[in-house]
């Protein structure tokens, strides 16, 4: 099989949360993590857009976005877009 760009959109579980510390825990938890971006959403608060390339078998981007979720600090994760490689 190939592989996948995702992109995950990561939401910290309040404002108070640095983004930085995110940064540096979803990299220590996944890898093949090709960027992260902070994207302010309002209020204080930024979500992280993750973009990663994985295999395309079946399960990985939920398992991917269920590791991401399970990130000290985050409150979700939600893919927001799957693009096969060719």
């Amino acid at each position: 099989m190939g592989k996948v760009a995702v992109i995950l959109k990561l939401m910290p579980e309040s404002a108070d949360v640095p983004i930085e510390e995110l940064e540096k825990r979803v990299k220590e938890t996944v890898s093949g993590i090709d960027e992260i971006r902070a994207e302010p959403i309002g209020f204080g608060l930024s979500a992280l857009k993750v973009a990663a390339v994985i295999e395309d078998e079946e399960g990985a981007t939920d398992a991917l976005e269920s590791k991401l979720a399970a990130v000290d600090g985050i409150s979700t994760a939600q893919i927001v877009d799957v693009n096969r490689m060719i």
